[in-house]
């Protein structure tokens, strides 16, 4: 991040984060939380694509704190991690988020071998799923006994893209790059819509690569625009330009961003979805405002002097925001660290609550403005 005034909360923020993680790890350990219900995290099977959220934030408050503990706990999440790794059957393509805030992060912090090697082998099974045919990574395997969505690709998959960039830049082959590229110019051509909104899901013909249809997943409508969908977007495309240099992706990048910030209201944090009808309960989803802070921020810096205050601005008002009016600071009875975030409220999961991605991104959010050294996607 380039030298920039550092706003009057930050650090009062930082504080408050590095109190509070090291409070509730006494009780989540290396455990694998996704949710806040009732104000404990509901600790979640280490194949859950969240593993790596956790052990993700004690990584980056292990890198400005130096607290071992919180080091250790990071280091038995990704240990717990190996039998999904080699035994798990439906691996599908959140090995990016699972082993990039484990095995790369760690890596990038301790170099350590066995980080590195399993996050090779987790990189070799994100590529093994790209459709040739639909230039495409495959979502998900059959939840269920005859299902078939071999043609799912998901907008998700843009943060999982790091993974292989690191892979080729580690290991000087680029075939992960090219998967990673032919996987985004998908994205451009068929998720990112002109006025910069995006589709959640795109289903094709998974033999043939043709495009069949969009379809709602997380959010309201097919053609509605989920706004944590968004935020993967902005911040994916941003990665994607950071690694490749091309600025079809920083272009996109910036239509993604100008909408996200055309659609927030007053205090900054997004609701779940930017079209709903006015019948539907417009819940907050606190955890798509930190990704696309941390993204901004990210955008700032890639997007040239000119234009860089006006997505650094953004970013910050938004963390602010979330600081200030979502925290959870002083509540001993919640372990989250910021509410009001929206999981999947089409299936009436997790609805209003905190989110361990969310607390993710916030505690990112704010290592980016502290100038922090180390960020596992990049």
């Amino acid at each position: 991040m380039s030298e920039t005034r550092k706003p009057e909360w930050l650090e009062e923020a930082w504080g408050n984060v590095v109190q509070k993680t090291k409070r509730i790890s006494g009780r989540i350990g290396a455990g694998f939380p996704h949710a806040s219900v009732g104000g404990t995290y509901v600790l979640e099977a280490p194949h859950w694509w969240t593993a790596g959220f956790w052990p993700g934030l004690l990584w980056l408050v292990y890198e400005e704190s130096g607290d071992m503990e919180l080091r250790r706990l990071a280091e038995q999440c990704e240990e717990r991690l190996d039998p999904v790794l080699h035994d798990y059957s439906r691996l599908d393509h959140d090995l990016g988020f699972m082993w990039t805030l484990t095995s790369v992060a760690s890596y990038k912090l301790t170099q350590s071998a066995e980080s590195k090697r399993r996050a090779l082998q987790a990189a070799n099974y994100l590529a093994a799923r790209f459709n040739l045919k639909g230039r495409y990574i495959r979502a998900w395997n059959p939840w269920r006994e005859g299902e078939d969505n071999a043609g799912i690709a998901i907008i998700d998959c843009c943060m999982n893209m790091p993974l292989l960039y690191w892979a080729s830049r580690t290991t000087g082959d680029p075939r992960y790059r090219h998967v990673a590229e032919a996987h985004m110019e998908t994205v451009l051509e068929h998720f990112i819509r002109p006025d910069g909104s995006a589709y959640h899901i795109v289903e094709f013909d998974a033999l043939t690569g043709e495009k069949i249809r969009p379809l709602g997943g997380q959010g309201y409508a097919p053609e509605s625009a989920w706004s944590r969908g968004t935020a993967w977007a902005l911040y994916g495309l941003t990665l994607s330009y950071r690694h490749t240099g091309d600025r079809r992706y920083l272009d996109a990048a910036k239509r993604v961003a100008h909408f996200f910030l055309s659609q927030l209201p007053e205090d900054a944090v997004p609701h779940w979805d930017f079209r709903t009808p006015p019948e539907v309960t417009k819940y907050r989803d606190s955890s798509a405002g930190a990704c696309a802070a941390s993204g901004l921020l990210l955008l700032a810096d890639m997007a040239g002097e000119l234009e860089a205050a006006v997505y650094r601005k953004a970013g910050e008002r938004i963390l602010e925001s979330l600081y200030r009016n979502y925290g959870a600071w002083d509540d001993l009875n919640e372990e989250g660290l910021i509410k009001h975030g929206t999981s999947h409220y089409p299936e009436g999961k997790n609805i209003d609550v905190p989110l361990i991605y969310g607390d993710y991104y916030f505690v990112e959010g704010l290592a980016r403005l502290r100038g922090g050294r180390t960020m596992f996607w990049e």
